[in-house]
């Protein structure tokens, strides 16, 4: 089935965002012909509490935006090494625990992935990647009221999707899952919530 495009929101913070990207990644590597944006979007953001100064005018909680303005930077100007890089930056949040915080891990993680950190930081340095965060936190929630990660927009309609496994603990087909997901959103829009009461797990 061919898919329109569409656009999935993320923050590494997220371990369901991770699931869901892991998926998306994998059918991606497998040749899913997806038209997909990654959409960055700052948890940290929607949990400031009202009138707190925004996290992308904040010097002190430039921290906490490292990872995905990283993400940002890869995705606009090494896109031939995205894929890798996020979800290596995934996996080095919730496999290894790591501190997407800290410049040294965050770099570790390119050099790993045959990305100059030199080159993404200095563009880093540049602020444009803070300002995409902005202006892409600032569309989802004005024009979807979207809370959270990860969010699947398709055809002016968007729905937070929580995923329970990912593809190494899940065997069916990563291009399926989010072919069903994405035509869920767009072809039963009456559907506002669909969730288990249980869990098999």
């Amino acid at each position: 089935m061919e898919l329109p495009p569409f656009s999935v929101t993320w923050d590494y913070r997220c371990p369901f965002a991770r699931n869901a990207h892991e998926f998306l990644v994998a059918a991606l590597k497998d040749g899913a012909p997806f038209d997909v944006e990654f959409v960055p979007f700052t948890l940290t953001q929607g949990h400031l509490d009202d009138g707190a100064v925004p996290v992308w005018d904040d010097p002190a909680r430039g921290a906490d935006l490292l990872a995905l303005e990283t993400g940002v930077v890869v995705r606009d100007h090494f896109a031939d090494r995205f894929l890798d890089v996020h979800g290596a930056l995934f996996s080095a949040r919730h496999d290894e625990g790591a501190d997407l915080r800290r410049r040294d891990v965050v770099a570790g993680v390119l050099e790993a992935c045959g990305v100059s950190s030199e080159k993404v930081f200095a563009e880093i340095g540049d602020g444009w990647a803070r300002q995409e965060i902005r202006r892409a936190y600032e569309r989802c929630v004005g024009t979807y009221e979207v809370f959270g990660v990860p969010t699947f927009i398709a055809e002016d309609r968007a729905a937070f999707v929580r995923l329970m496994t990912s593809p190494a603990t899940d065997p069916q087909d990563p291009a399926a899952l989010i072919e069903r997901l994405v035509t869920m959103l767009i072809g039963q829009p009456e559907l506002n919530e669909f969730k288990h009461t249980t869990l098999s797990r």
